[in-house]
């Protein structure tokens, strides 16, 4: 019974925590409020998660998170919702401080997973590494309107929400390339950087797949903002 009545009292005491953050009763750092923009410059925590939801709906909220991003984006028309995979408040992401070998389509919590991804995991790692910065990324896609490696039935791929990004390889500020396919397998300072960023990116992306996950993922990372999360 006092366990009871002690679990009680902790709910109670959170829950007048949280309403007196949403009423404005309570001042809390921006980073730690969940009704608070998302803002890329800050490092992720236990609620970024949360907040790259909350912007895949609400277009306006997605606005504001990318004014902090440094991503040149051009927002689409949404597809009919008839079509094999519609899409709605979607981006096309065509780089920032770190240029693309390509640009590509995003869903708004896909562009705003990458730019903190960019900032607090890739970057970072590459001057740990190497004491120079990414200069490129390059990548195999995003969007494609297709179900879990392209099988004929089962369950939607999170590429078929244009959700999901496969990243295939780096190239350094000096010219030097780092490849996903080529230098994983090795023991060396690429290797090293690879598993730093497949770490690093953890933090921002609900699913992460490289090649210790399986053959199908022995040239790329697979990175989304679906609903189950794993980091292999």
């Amino acid at each position: 019974m006092r366990v009871l009545k002690g679990f009680l009292l902790l709910v109670l005491v959170v829950g007048v925590a949280v309403l007196g953050v949403w009423r404005g009763w309570l001042s809390v750092p921006p980073q730690w409020n969940p009704w608070a923009p998302l803002d890329v410059n800050t490092p992720p925590n236990l609620l970024t998660r949360y907040k790259l939801m909350a912007l895949r709906n609400d277009p306006q909220l997605c606005d504001q998170a990318l004014a902090t991003s440094g991503l040149r984006v051009t927002r689409q028309a949404d597809s009919s919702p008839q079509a094999n995979c519609p899409l709605s408040n979607v981006l096309r992401v065509q780089g920032g401080e770190v240029a693309l070998s390509s640009s590509f389509l995003a869903s708004c919590p896909l562009a705003v997973a990458f730019a903190l991804f960019e900032r607090h995991a890739l970057q970072p790692a590459a001057l740990t590494t190497y004491g120079q910065k990414v200069v490129q990324v390059d990548h195999l896609g995003s969007f494609a309107c297709r179900n879990m490696y392209g099988r004929e039935s089962g369950a939607r791929s999170q590429h078929a929400t244009a959700s999901a990004l496969d990243i295939a390889g780096f190239r350094l500020a000096d010219g030097r390339r780092v490849s996903v396919l080529k230098d994983w397998p090795k023991d060396n300072s690429h290797a090293q950087f690879l598993r730093q960023v497949r770490d690093g990116a953890c933090d921002m992306f609900s699913v992460v797949l490289s090649p210790d996950y399986n053959a199908a993922h022995r040239n790329h990372f697979h990175l989304d903002v679906g609903p189950w999360w794993i980091c292999r």
